[in-house]
């Protein structure tokens, strides 16, 4: 990879869209956890699971992305259209589920073992995501790639 590739990819305005919809994302989980605790915690900003879905915003802020720059009807629209509802579909369900399982499989071994020393190493719980997390990630992405979108595109029609 050279240079020109590297300075081409930074005005890719599809890259653009997904990644700072995914930074926006986990800036309001930072914002809404110093909310609720009053403590600044820089671990939600490489954190999974929360208000509001990360995942969500990225291939929803991409999808929207494409729609905007290549038309709905275009198969890049259709792949990034499916590609987003899987993930969401996982975030909301699959990953769900394992955050929960987890959870119950840590206050089985607190359980069985609270008058045992053992390692303190708890397995990770929030893990995915409800449906409402879920819908405000989507909204998150759509929102700010539509904006990001309709900035470009006025730009690179000199308007």
């Amino acid at each position: 990879m050279e240079l020109q590739d590297v300075k081409g990819f930074s005005g890719n305005i599809w890259f653009f869209c997904s990644f700072f919809s995914w930074c926006l994302a986990q800036c309001t989980k930072m914002l809404i956890a110093f909310i609720k605790t009053r403590n600044v915690s820089l671990h939600y900003l490489m954190s999974t699971g929360g208000m509001p879905s990360a995942h969500s915003a990225t291939v929803s802020g991409l999808a929207t992305a494409i729609g905007m720059t290549e038309g709905v009807g275009s198969p890049l629209f259709a792949m990034a259209l499916t590609y987003a509802i899987i993930t969401m579909f996982d975030a909301s369900t699959v990953r769900r589920a394992a955050g929960q399982q987890a959870a119950l499989l840590n206050e089985i071994v607190r359980e069985l073992f609270k008058e045992h020393r053992l390692r303190n190493k708890r397995l990770k719980e929030l893990l995915g995501h409800t449906r409402v997390e879920v819908l405000m990630g989507m909204l998150v992405g759509i929102a700010f790639s539509a904006m990001a979108c309709i900035i470009w595109l006025n730009r690179q029609n000199g308007i």
